[in-house]
């Protein structure tokens, strides 16, 4: 019933910038948290930025100062501004979203695919 697809990932190189979005589709009432995380060869997934629909935002320590989450509730859709990128930022990122289909039913946990992001000189 809800999809999430992100775009914006590539190929950059170190010190360089990138803005990931994702739009969430579908039978949408609500969406509470939008997060971004990510997954390095080898690693866990790991948490990146989260922001609320009050815009309060949480971001992990190896990426503050550098990445900027951000949301249009009119669009269903969460950026993520990366700055000063390192080769350790390299990894696929995942938008994440809690979404109500309905304000009678119970938030829903959704992932989008991924979309790769390289830093590399």
């Amino acid at each position: 019933q809800v999809q999430l697809v992100e775009s914006g990932g590539g190929l950059v190189q170190p010190g360089g910038s990138l803005r990931l979005s994702c739009a969430a589709s579908g039978v949408i009432a609500m969406i509470n948290v939008m997060g971004w995380y990510r997954q390095a060869p080898g690693k866990q997934r790991e948490l990146v930025a989260t922001i609320t629909n009050h815009d309060s935002t949480t971001y992990a320590d190896s990426v503050k100062g550098r990445f900027t989450i951000s949301r249009d509730n009119a669009k269903n859709t969460v950026y993520l501004q990366m700055n000063s990128l390192k080769p350790e930022d390299t990894a696929v990122y995942y938008c994440n979203a809690d979404v109500r289909t309905s304000l009678f039913k119970a938030t829903a946990n959704y992932w989008g695919p991924g979309t790769q992001v390289t830093v590399s000189s």
